[in-house]
């Protein structure tokens, strides 16, 4: 069996080990968030403003996280925040008050920003187009492994106490940090700017004139916004509460989706190099709006099992073409460029778990799967009008590559 990482470069093999840690704990966390949220008293827009503080935070520090990796490298910049999310994350463990952990899921925000920017410039700087879709979904299999396991650990472990899975975490980070900080190393990666030729790099402006990555950023947007925002908002408290049924059964949800992910993952990453990033997304997408809708019309545990894992088998074709097209245009560090691509998913997981808890507060839980459903068809729209960003793909069909001399693609 070939291996995953054939004719991929070392950093690729580390950050894939480093990143599996942050996996793991993050899955262990992910169904105790709103349970232990909803402790304090708060409702549905409460708990999905906790989820949502994270991602604001992230949002605001994203452009200070790109500049950083532009002057101080990946692996300083990965490391220091993954160390930096510990942190938060075991005092939020600790909270005693909603306040308190609003202030600590919200303070962590900033070392996530900076350790996903540094991530997302290694896999895009360090790797060719021919291979950017199996790097990114290698990428996105070192979490889908750890989410395998994660979110089962974390409902177990939420059964005993609804603390523990915070502490797991921030061990699982300290991990990843401190791999990070001594393997994360490469000719492209991990020098400071001075030491870098930074005569030539993709701008801010020269992106965002360009189709495929303005439709990648809405991409991104609407992807957070939809899976993320109801998966880290309501879902569990659905499951719970609607369903009547455990933290475990939503942790089984979550881990079914990210089994079928990761089944299907490594095919959807060689079928974006082989066929086009527009080909894969359409895939992912319109199987992505299948189980969206499906859970509009979930009445019991075992319908939310099958959509979840509708959704995973969707997500497999769809998680790596956005950031594929990022890779595709970008030239030398650019770090700003990868850290608007970043807010643009972060400023969906800041609406989308407060709109979505808004209407489930307001009307019902499948009105706000029905209005995420309605949402994410326009995410499936827009993957039909990707322009080709792959090179090698683009001369194989006898077509110009225009992204790499940066002219607008309209």
């Amino acid at each position: 069996m070939q291996s995953p990482f054939k004719d991929l470069p070392r950093e690729i093999s580390v950050l894939v080990a480093a990143s599996f840690f942050v996996a793991v704990g993050f899955g262990i966390v992910l169904p105790a968030i709103p349970v232990f949220a909803r402790t304090f008293g708060v409702n549905n827009a409460a708990i999905g403003l906790i989820v949502s503080m994270f991602a604001i935070t992230r949002f605001a520090s994203g452009l200070i996280s790109g500049k950083l990796v532009d002057l101080f490298g990946e692996r300083a910049v990965f490391s220091s925040g993954v160390f930096m999310v510990a942190i938060f994350v075991f005092l939020a463990g600790l909270s005693t008050t909603y306040a308190q952990l609003l202030f600590f899921r919200a303070a962590g925000g900033l070392g996530s920003s900076m350790f996903s920017v540094a991530a997302g410039s290694v896999i895009m700087r360090s790797v060719d187009d021919a291979h950017r879709g199996r790097a990114q979904s290698v990428y996105n299999g070192a979490f889908l492994i750890g989410g395998v396991s994660g979110p089962a650990i974390g409902g177990l472990l939420s059964l005993i106490s609804l603390r523990a899975p915070f502490f797991a975490y921030s061990i699982m980070l300290l991990v990843s940090g401190t791999v990070a900080h001594f393997f994360l190393k490469g000719e492209k990666i991990g020098k400071r700017e001075k030491d870098l030729d930074t005569s030539e790099h993709t701008t801010v402006r020269e992106a965002l004139a360009m189709k495929p990555y303005r439709i990648a950023l809405i991409l991104t947007f609407i992807v957070n916004w939809v899976v993320f925002g109801m998966r880290a908002s309501i879902m569990p408290i659905f499951v719970t509460e609607e369903l009547h049924a455990t933290t475990a059964v939503v942790g089984y949800g979550f881990a079914l989706s990210a089994v079928f992910q990761g089944a299907l993952l490594m095919h959807g990453g060689r079928l974006s190099d082989s066929k086009g990033r527009r080909y894969a997304s359409v895939i992912g997408s319109s199987v992505l709006l299948i189980g969206v809708l499906t859970l509009t019309i979930v009445i019991n545990p075992w319908m939310y099992l099958v959509a979840m894992s509708i959704m995973g088998i969707g997500g497999a074709y769809l998680s790596t073409t956005p950031s594929s097209i990022v890779g595709d245009i970008i030239r030398g560090r650019g770090g700003q460029v990868i850290a608007i691509f970043q807010m643009a998913g972060d400023a969906g997981m800041i609406v989308g778990p407060i709109i979505i808890g808004a209407l489930s507060d307001m009307y019902s839980y499948r009105t706000a799967f029905a209005v995420s459903a309605g949402v994410f068809a326009l995410g499936a729209f827009l993957a039909t009008q990707i322009p080709e960003t792959r090179e090698n793909f683009l001369s194989t069909k006898g077509e110009r590559p225009q992204v790499n001399n940066l002219r607008p693609l309209e």
